[in-house]
Parts: structure tokens; sequence; C-alpha cells
């Protein structure tokens, strides 16, 4: 299964440049003027789109906010590494993303950030031996 995170975004430019600046990697057969996809990890996307695109794909334009207005969900993964976290959270403030909490705790290492248009993102790093019992 493939996951698509949708996006409208205030500048398609800006925004391809805050993604470029996490390393994330840039699909170009599904990108455009209007759109940029990202590909997070394979199968794992986030959609950058115009306003404008947005909200022509299924009659959305209620639900078209802007910068100042809260995400209405946190996008989280792990990553394979403490340092991995800080690293990525790092890149995205140099690109202009806003930081915010850290929390140690003793199960989980986790940073949030939020990017130019206001996505809160949420990176994590699961301790070792603390994760989920299958």
């Amino acid at each position: 299964m493939s996951l698509f995170i949708s996006c409208p975004v205030e500048s398609v430019e800006r925004a391809t440049a805050f993604y470029s600046a996490l390393g994330w990697t840039k699909d170009t057969t599904m990108s455009g003027d209007d759109v940029s996809c990202f590909a997070i990890t394979p199968g794992q996307f986030v959609m950058l789109a115009s306003r404008a695109v947005y909200a022509s794909v299924g009659g959305t334009e209620d639900l078209v906010g802007g910068p100042d207005t809260p995400s209405k969900v946190t996008v989280s993964f792990d990553l394979d590494s403490r340092e991995a976290v800080d690293d990525l959270v790092e890149r995205a403030a140099a690109a202009g993303g806003r930081v915010g909490d850290t929390d140690d705790l003793p199960f989980m290492y986790q940073r949030q950030f939020d990017d130019p248009d206001g996505y809160h993102y949420s990176p994590f790093w699961m301790k070792p031996g603390t994760g989920p019992t299958p």
C-alpha cells in the first residue's frame, strides 16, 4: 500500500526548496509547476499542491487553511537513531521551519517541527528494547 499526504501550500517553489533541504527525494514524474511530490520513504509521499490545485480536487475549498491555521494532523515517523531525528530537525530549522518541543521519554526520543505552511511533523526514535511487542 502506498501512502500520499496531500498538503495545500502558499508557494510550491518555497515548499519544494524546504522539502529538498530536508533531504527528501522529489519525484519528478508526479511533480509539475503547481505540484511537488516528495518520497519520504519508498511508497510514502507528501504531495505539495498550490492552494488552487488542492481546492480543485474533490471540492475541498473549505479545507484550505493557511500557515497560521493549526495543523489538524501530525505526521509522525520513526528514524534509525536519535542523531537522525536531530539532524532532520536541524535541517528543517535551517530551511525556515519552526522547531517545537523535544520529548526525551524513557521509551522514545521525539522532536517537533512545522514547515513554512504550518504542517506539523514529529520524527521519533524508539529506544532499544522499549518498542511495541508483536
